[in-house]
Parts: C-alpha cells; sequence; structure tokens
C-alpha cells in the first residue's frame, strides 16, 4: 500500500516532465488552495529561477514531480538561509557566492 504525502508549504519538488530532466528544475511551494499550489521555481538549467507558476495537486501527488525536501524544520534561520542561497543560484554561481549569501543571512541575525 503505497503512502501519499500530503502537499505543503515549504515542499521543494523535482520536475520529472520528460522535457525538464536535465533541466533538474526545482519548486518550492509557496501556497496552496484546494486544488492547486503555487510555486516558486528555486533552480532551472535552462530556465528562469524565481518565475512563480501553479500545479495541480494530483499532480505534485504523481510521479511527474519527486518530493526532495519536506521542511519539518522551520527554524526561521534555515528559512532565511535557504532563501539566500535560491537568490543567488544559477548557472554562473559559485561556492563562494553562496558562502557569501549564508554569511551575510547570519551576520543580519546576529544584529
Amino acid at each position: 500500500m503505497a503512502t501519499t504525502v500530503a502537499v505543503a508549504e515549504g515542499q521543494l519538488y523535482r520536475d520529472r516532465a520528460p522535457d525538464m530532466i536535465d533541466r533538474d528544475r526545482r519548486l518550492r511551494v509557496t501556497h496552496i488552495t484546494d486544488t492547486h499550489a503555487e510555486l516558486v521555481v528555486e533552480h532551472d538549467h535552462g530556465g528562469q529561477a524565481g518565475r512563480k507558476t501553479r500545479a495541480a495537486l494530483t499532480r505534485l501527488r504523481s510521479a511527474a514531480f519527486e518530493l526532495l525536501e519536506d521542511p519539518a524544520d522551520t527554524d526561521p534561520l534555515y528559512l532565511r538561509l535557504l532563501s539566500a542561497v535560491s537568490r543567488v543560484h544559477g548557472p554562473g554561481a559559485t561556492p563562494a557566492d553562496y558562502a557569501r549569501a549564508a554569511l551575510s543571512t547570519v551576520r543580519d541575525g546576529e544584529k
């Protein structure tokens, strides 16, 4: 018997559509209605990170998407770090870019 994970705000999914697999497109759930989830593209080789889209809840629960992250961790610092790293992510991003984004977030939190 398969168990179905409920779609929840904050979850991160990988789009498994044939035309998206090579792009490694990842979407984060930002809002949920009765039938759809609003999403923001966090990672997309050849696409636009930061773009908003939506998907039917039934489609997110299907094999068309893979759940990568189920944010049981609601620590505000974790979410701020995740947001900072997502903002700098792109094809040309370097490890130093990620480190600067994270360090800036931590330092802002200490003020």
